[in-house]
């Protein structure tokens, strides 16, 4: 059997040998992992925690409806969430990778199992490129050890803890070997014209995929190449000819991705700012106790990689044959990117200079990908000496009791880095001893092999595994897509009446985002880049919301639900795990559209909800209550605004209702308490902290009637019609100072005119999307153009036209007997000496 095994000469070439195994490796011990786990889809466990359960899911079911078109919207303006949010920003920061198009050929209701399908995919292909890297930069090198080392990169802790649940973020991990591979093209001069316009288009692709990552993975990048550069030698010209070569097809690249990357942008800078974070740099045994398989932590560096790449790492600068650049260089990168880490500048440089709300160590990843290149250097030219070898172990053995104290570290960690660093130093002794030709030396490479591919899957999967239990253990988790949300789905499709009315899923939610998953039209929306005007317009009326205020509420309140044309409700008890019955409530709902006399200069919301809430309806509804004791119209609904209060409110002897206020991350919304009991008397106590500033009041729901009767007949609008980015209504012809008002947040990006006028920006009636119109009337037309989308076409054109021109000149260029690049490589015989000194 072993005489068949051929290690050394695959049938296929090496490059692509390397890369399927690293892929196959990778995802099996990913999925290994999660079946340990019992994670779904291998298991009852569930994985949708925090995020991922609550927006990426929901993102991208919407795309499904979105590329099926069954969404209401489209690209640019999705109707489902927020009232109406603008949707390629959305779509820039969650879903513009291709893996996340896939979803579409999965069934809808597995929609859970096709993301994580897509992860594991992202995960695969992470591990390939990686692997095809390290031949690019070692060609002579063994193919399935260039292949382990792939899928031990793919594998790191911040891919399976951190990155796995955030799905967007492992396209990153596919960026970080990719664009080391065009610095690589650059750096070696070879085929100029092919390596520019690849270049440039692979710069495109990462920007596109997903910005944030690739901007870290560009920084990692960037770095690799100076220390390759560096640990060139040779004259200084050339190698500042190949970083200003490189700076070239980056900014064109990045300039390519500029219509999705400025519209992106614009939609933060109109988001609303969520709360502020403090970075505060981990302990240092906690940072190294982070680089041992099977530990959890959201606060401090996923550092874990493979012990066969830890072990190769630190035996370089113990490698004499290799030259004294390669075996300093590689070691100093490492330190400069993981102190970087812990100081706050370069912290903030790391992550676009905007402190992360969440895990603060998403660059990681570029950490693990230099550690791998180091090992790679170390053996891909061939096996270490005994020296390197020992004294990469020792490195490592120290590593590993400085970390000891911290509490991150666990009895599987130990037990896990025991037992591979024996098989890592087992493995490199076998290599050791590989000489000459014929069965033994396949023996050996076998062995070897088998060694190093059992610690890189063993202690990637226990990682994996010990990480998902710890997530669902410490973090928020969402049900998946199950029995409750088919059934939920079904009863808004029963009485869903867009674009008549909006049908809201309900404030009883599985997730923040359950329009998207279930349908509906609601105001509950959970995203990067939820709009500043939506939050404080639905704070100003009473709603709560949490995310630090990106993740509105629904409001359910017979007045909002009357102001913004929510004409059925559902509401329902959840519990996870059981039935779920839900009711529907209708309601009178004022149109979509309405006409209103302009609001007298300087009206804006004050301070109390429910005056916020007549103001914008036009009408006093509301009876207040003095404090929290005062007298109602017997029946009338009692409802208390504490927006933050922890504790419950209760009417008289009544039941007892929760409000969950936590500073600056959560705030509380209105609610209904009870109605007023048949004398009147109404008396509201509040338990709890944040009862400052509470308010109660009883509304009179003749007046709410009437007041909705009114809206309905100030004029008879027609022809009302929504489409993707478009809002169309019919007005007749009136006197006075009018305005036709939308129900829908006044986000930027809106243009209206009326009666063929051209369209000027939106006006906004206290939040809500308004037109000017005069005694003629006419036909409204409102359209919406994503903020910066405009002008990333622009710079997206320029840099198109730039990378011809330049493209062109190259050919023309070499055509004529010129060598663009050849002069990078500053001179043949240093560059390929530190090659194979195993550079």
């Amino acid at each position: 059997m072993l005489n068949r095994l051929r290690f050394s000469r695959p049938r296929v070439r090496p490059a692509v040998a390397s890369s399927l195994l690293a892929a196959v490796l990778a995802a099996f011990a990913h999925c290994l992992g999660s079946a340990l786990a019992g994670s779904r889809p291998f298991g009852a466990m569930n994985r949708n925690v925090n995020d991922l359960g609550t927006q990426f899911v929901p993102f991208h079911a919407h795309l499904w409806d979105v590329l099926h078109g069954r969404a209401d919207g489209g690209w640019l303006i999705n109707w489902q969430s927020g009232y109406g949010s603008s949707f390629l920003p959305d779509v820039g920061t969650y879903l513009s990778s291709p893996f996340s198009w896939l979803v579409a050929v999965f069934p809808r209701e597995e929609i859970d199992l096709a993301v994580y399908v897509t992860s594991v995919l992202r995960i695969a292909v992470a591990a390939a490129v990686m692997a095809w890297l390290l031949l690019r930069v070692r060609p002579g090198g063994r193919w399935w050890l260039a292949g382990t080392l792939g899928a031990a990169y793919a594998l790191c802790g911040w891919s399976v803890i951190e990155a796995s649940y955030n799905p967007m973020w492992l396209d990153g991990l596919i960026a970080f070997p990719l664009l080391c591979a065009v610095g690589e093209a650059i750096r070696d001069g070879r085929r100029p014209v092919r390596w520019f316009f690849g270049g440039v288009l692979l710069v495109a692709y990462v920007w596109v995929a997903n910005f944030y990552t690739a901007y870290m993975a560009t920084l990692g990048a960037g770095l690799v190449l100076v220390a390759r550069l560096l640990m060139d030698g040779g004259p200084w010209r050339p190698r500042l000819r190949v970083a200003g070569k490189a700076c070239a097809v980056v900014g064109l690249g990045v300039g390519l991705s500029a219509p999705l990357l400025l519209t992106v942008y614009a939609g933060t800078r109109h988001a609303y700012p969520g709360m502020g974070l403090t970075f505060r740099p981990a302990g240092w045994e906690d940072l190294l106790g982070r680089l041992l398989p099977a530990t959890y932590s959201f606060s401090s560096p996923a550092m874990y990689v493979s012990g066969a790449v830890l072990v190769l790492a630190c035996a370089l600068p113990f490698h004499r044959g290799l030259a004294a650049r390669v075996r300093v260089g590689w070691p100093v990168l490492a330190v400069l990117v993981v102190l970087s880490m812990q100081w706050g500048p370069t912290h903030l440089a790391w992550h676009a200079f905007a402190e992360p709300n969440g895990s603060p160590y998403r660059q990681t990843f570029v950490l693990s990908g230099v550690l791998v290149l180091a090992g790679w250097a170390a053996v891909g030219e061939g096996a270490l000496p005994r020296r390197a070898l020992w004294g990469g172990v020792g490195c490592v053995v120290l590593v590993g009791l400085a970390g000891a104290g911290s509490a991150f570290v666990v009895r599987w960690s130990w037990v896990g880095a025991a037992l591979g660093l024996v098989a890592v130093a087992g493995a490199l002794v076998l290599l050791g001893r590989e000489r000459g030709q014929g069965r033994a030396r396949r023996g050996y490479a076998v062995a070897a092999a088998v060694l190093l591919i059992g610690v890189t899957v063993g202690q990637s999967a226990l990682t994996t595994a010990w990480g998902a239990k710890r997530r669902v253990a410490a973090q928020d988790d969402h049900a998946p897509y199950g029995p409750r949300q088919v059934a939920h789905r079904a009863t808004i499709a029963e009485v869903d009446g867009w674009p008549r009315y909006r049908t809201d899923p309900g404030r009883t939610q599985t997730v923040h985002n359950d329009a998207m998953v279930v349908g509906g039209q609601g105001a509950s929306y959970y995203s990067s880049v939820t709009s500043a005007v939506l939050t404080r317009t639905l704070s100003a009326l009473g709603d709560g919301w949490n995310g630090s205020g990106r993740a509105p509420h629904s409001l359910d309140n017979p007045v909002t639900d009357a102001l913004w044309g929510v004409g059925a409700r559902l509401r329902s008890t959840y519990r996870q795990g059981a039935d779920t019955e839900f009711t529907v409530v209708r309601g009178e709902a004022a149109p979509l559209v309405t006409v209103r006399d302009a609001l007298p200069a300087g009206a804006g919301y004050g301070r109390s909800a429910f005056a916020n809430q007549e103001l914008l309806l036009g009408a006093r509804v509301y009876e207040r209550v003095p404090g929290t004791a005062g007298t109602c119209t017997p029946g009338a609904p009692v409802f208390v605004w504490a927006p933050g209060l922890k504790g419950s409110a209760r009417l008289g002897a009544g039941q007892a209702v929760g409000f969950d206020a936590r500073r600056g991350r959560v705030r509380a919304p209105m609610q209904q308490v009870g109605v007023a009991p048949g004398d009147g008397r109404v008396r509201v106590r509040l338990e709890g902290s944040g009862k400052r500033g509470a308010e109660v009041a009883c509304l009179r729901g003749d007046r709410l009637a009437a007041a909705v009767r009114e809206l309905r007949g100030a004029a008879e609008v027609s022809g009302v019609s929504f489409g993707d980015g478009t809002v169309e209504a019919r007005v007749p012809g009136g006197t006075g100072n009018r305005m036709a008002v939308v129900a829908a947040p006044r986000i930027a990006g809106w243009r209206c005119g009326v009666a063929g006028a051209e369209p000027v920006p939106a006006a906004s009636y206290l939040g809500m999307l308004a037109v000017p119109v005069g005694p003629g009337g006419g036909l409204v037309r409102c359209e919406f153009h994503p903020p910066g989308l405009r002008a990333g076409s622009a710079v997206g054109g320029a840099a198109l036209v730039g990378a011809a021109g330049t493209g062109a000149a190259m050919w023309w260029r070499r055509r004529r007997g010129g060598a663009w690049g050849t002069e990078a490589r500053t001179g043949a015989a240093p560059v390929r000496e530190g090659e194979v000194a195993g550079a």
